[in-house]
């Protein structure tokens, strides 16, 4: 502990790790396809990492039967099966968390005196950072996975987990104390860690110990965790943030301590060269430190960031779901989406009108909508071919997903049809490698590559909005638009049903129209006459299964705006615009300020925040030769991002919440419809908020009362005045304040 007290004492002057080089492939777009793989599950390239050192070699199954057990995967055995995501067109990979894990037994008693052995397989019980999952390789290791990666032109995602480290109490045992413990190699003088030539920790304090603790749930002292037990039915916003998921040992992120650890944690491997982020748990995740940690990350190397934000459909959370990326930056994997086609598509419990109202009515929630991570199947849910056995379905629904707005994510083992021994998440945590053949000639491994290159292609699939032309309770005919490009897609999800269509209005020009998909799906040729204001299909017949994709692609000379990445960041951060036109001498402006351009070409444009933008929304725009582009929104910060935790006690009448609004963007500028979300109240009637603001900024602010219609009701007197940390990632507790009447 006293080891402990020093390095904290210390922390503030510790550097950065180094920065790997620069990857040229840039974030990850809407213009890219992501495969999942749970590395452990995916093929095992190096036999000799099966069982490290000190590992219960009991725990390594190996044969894809009891997949509570590791079975091998590893980072050499993705590098071995490149050339087959590189048949697939698959242009990104999302892998387990690769940093070192709880590796002892994790024990399950049932009912019965039996009880069930588990394993840390998934990379969701953190142990150490800064370590890797030895079952992967090592450090080197990593980076030979990502470089490989590299050179074949797929960009690489790693989750990562700050939430929460391992399981603290065992609930199947009376909640008796069981781990949750957090570690870090030795550092050396300078701060930086102790790594030997293979990237590895080494004993360099000549301790006895490569590795040194850090933080104990068991002994809490310096307020690392919540501490405050599992969640069990609490539904509220405290219940979800405060509290233990699953047991997990619940981060305190509000802790500038605690924050600055898992900052520099992030960067560590943010800072290796990768191409994006997903954050595990951001639905349990206090949203001010998750929107100062992708500041941190951004303000080092702009990657693209998303995360679970896990609600079911319908949810109340609904609407938190959809303000979380406005509010932190970081997107969703779309839960929404999945919901939608898991019912249309899967158990067909709702009809394609609703999946495509789905589409409509998130169109309009999501403020980038083209950022989300779509998918039909993931990890934590049933695979999508337990529920649905017909390959015309099952195919019908994964055109779909590579032609809807989003990113679109294949889950591994979907190319080839899985169907697991059960509807469970944990039976659709297959191990490719004894369940799968890697056949690259499945109709869906080939519908991926076909329609990964469409989505390259056309940028209407990447950049466009989306309407409905057609709609009933089995087939949908969709349109995506981006400017003169168009792709039109007709779906019809009956296995055995055929449906013919008299015509759809549709934005393609006049002409003949072949299936892009070649007959693959059972598609055919369509004819486009030209009508008043819009133009008109000729019918066309939709056999069983069958989906149909016609598409229009216009190359552009004046400037178009499709996405922008990151949408949220402070001055000096990079940014990167996508869309067409961009090439030449071009000018980008965010608002009226002029930005500085790094580098161009005819899709993509990399410049930097400017350092006297107004903070705030800000509508970017390229200028090319006297033409204007259209505009996107991003939000310019106000410096660097840390928490104040604001406390005040306030009587409500039922119906009514308290907001803080202040002279700063983070807090509306005083305007209420641009306030903080509201505060949580555990302890009525003191109610609390941890909120982003700009460090070391002396900040004004009132506290407000809004009710179910928004009527606004303001504290009386003058305005409230706190000052945040000076520190990167501090935070400052407020006095308890007195709602003033």
């Amino acid at each position: 502990m006293a080891l402990l007290m020093a390095f904290m004492l210390l922390w503030t002057a510790l550097p950065a790790q180094a920065e790997e080089n620069v990857d040229a492939l840039g974030p990850v777009t809407s213009k890219d396809v992501i495969y999942q793989i749970i590395t452990d599950r995916f093929y095992d390239g190096d036999t000799s990492s099966n069982v490290p050192d000190g590992f219960d070699a009991t725990l390594y199954d190996g044969t894809g039967d009891d997949l509570k057990l590791y079975q091998g995967g590893d980072w050499a055995g993705i590098i071995e099966k490149i050339p087959y995501l590189k048949g697939m067109r698959v242009t990104a990979v999302w892998i387990s968390a690769p940093y070192e894990n709880r590796d002892t037994e994790i024990i399950d008693y049932q009912s019965d005196g039996s009880y069930d052995r588990w394993t840390s397989f998934h990379g969701y019980h953190v142990r150490n950072y800064f370590a890797t999952n030895k079952h992967f390789g090592t450090l080197n290791e990593f980076k030979e996975l990502r470089d490989a990666l590299r050179e074949n032109g797929i960009k690489l995602i790693i989750d990562f987990v700050t939430n929460h480290t391992s399981r603290e109490m065992n609930p199947t045992a009376g909640n008796i104390p069981e781990d949750g413990k957090l570690y870090e190699p030795d550092r050396k003088e300078d701060g930086s860690f102790a790594f030997d030539e293979n990237g590895e920790p080494y004993d360099y304090n000549g301790d006895g110990l490569v590795e040194n603790l850090i933080a104990d749930p068991q002994n809490d002292t310096n307020g690392w965790f919540h501490g405050l037990g599992d969640r069990g039915d609490d539904s509220s916003r405290f219940g979800y943030r405060y509290k233990d998921l699953g047991s997990l040992a619940d981060f305190s992120q509000e802790n500038g301590e605690v924050a600055e650890y898992l900052e520099e944690a992030t960067l560590f491997w943010a800072n290796m060269g990768i191409n994006g982020i997903r954050h595990d748990a951001t639905l349990h995740m206090d949203a001010a430190f998750a929107k100062g940690l992708k500041d941190a990350v951004d303000s080092s190397n702009t990657i693209t960031q998303f995360g679970e934000f896990f609600i079911g459909r319908p949810d109340p959370k609904y609407d938190e779901y959809v303000y979380f990326p406005k509010q932190t930056g970081i997107n969703n994997l779309d839960f929404e989406y999945y919901r939608a086609a898991s019912t249309t598509f899967g158990d067909f419990s709702t009809t394609v009108s609703d999946f495509g109202n789905m589409m409509e009515y998130t169109q309009e929630d999501y403020d980038y909508e083209n950022q989300t991570v779509t998918f039909l199947d993931n990890h934590d849910v049933s695979r999508f071919g337990y529920t649905q056995r017909s390959q015309k379905t099952y195919n019908a629904a994964l055109a779909t997903l590579l032609t809807s707005r989003g990113i679109p994510n294949i889950y591994y083992g979907t190319e080839q049809y899985i169907v697991p021994a059960d509807g469970s998440d944990v039976a659709g945590r297959i191990f490719m490698q004894t369940d799968s053949a890697f056949d690259t000639t499945t109709t869906a491994y080939q519908l991926i590559g076909e329609l990964s290159d469409l989505r390259q292609d056309n940028d209407a699939l990447a950049y466009g909005t989306t309407v409905i032309r057609y709609s009933s309770d089995d087939v949908l005919v969709y349109e995506r638009q981006f400017y003169d490009d168009v792709v039109l897609v007709a779906v019809n999800r009956q296995p055995d049903a055929s449906f013919t269509i008299d015509g759809v209005e549709t934005m393609l020009p006049a002409g003949e129209y072949s299936d892009y998909l070649n007959g693959m799906l059972d598609g055919s040729s369509i004819t486009v006459s030209s009508g008043t204001g819009i133009n008109k299909s000729s019918s066309f017949t939709l056999p069983g299964g069958a989906v149909c994709v016609w598409q229009y692609d216009n190359s552009a000379s004046a400037p178009q705006i499709g996405n922008v990445i990151s949408t949220m960041g402070r001055a000096g951060n990079k940014v990167y615009i996508y869309g067409d036109g961009l090439d030449g001498n071009v000018t980008v402006n965010f608002g009226d300020t002029p930005a500085t351009v790094i580098e161009n070409s005819a899709t993509e444009i990399v410049t930097t925040v400017p350092e006297n933008a107004t903070p705030g929304y800000n509508d970017i725009t390229v200028t090319k030769d006297g033409a204007t582009s259209n505009s996107f929104t991003y939000n310019v910060l106000s410096g660097d991002q840390n928490q104040v935790i604001f406390h005040v006690q306030a009587e409500t009448n039922y119906g009514e919440n308290i907001y803080i609004v202040g002279n700063i963007p983070e807090l509306g500028n005083w305007d209420p419809d641009n306030c903080t979300e509201a505060l949580l109240n555990p302890n009525y009637p003191e109610w609390f908020l941890p909120v982003s603001v700009p460090a070391g900024t002396q900040i004004e602010f009132k506290f407000i009362k809004k009710d179910s219609t928004g009527a606004i009701t303001w504290e009386s007197g003058e305005n409230r005045v706190i000052t945040s940390s000076p520190d990167s990632a501090g935070s400052v507790d407020t006095e308890l304040y007195y709602w003033r009447n």
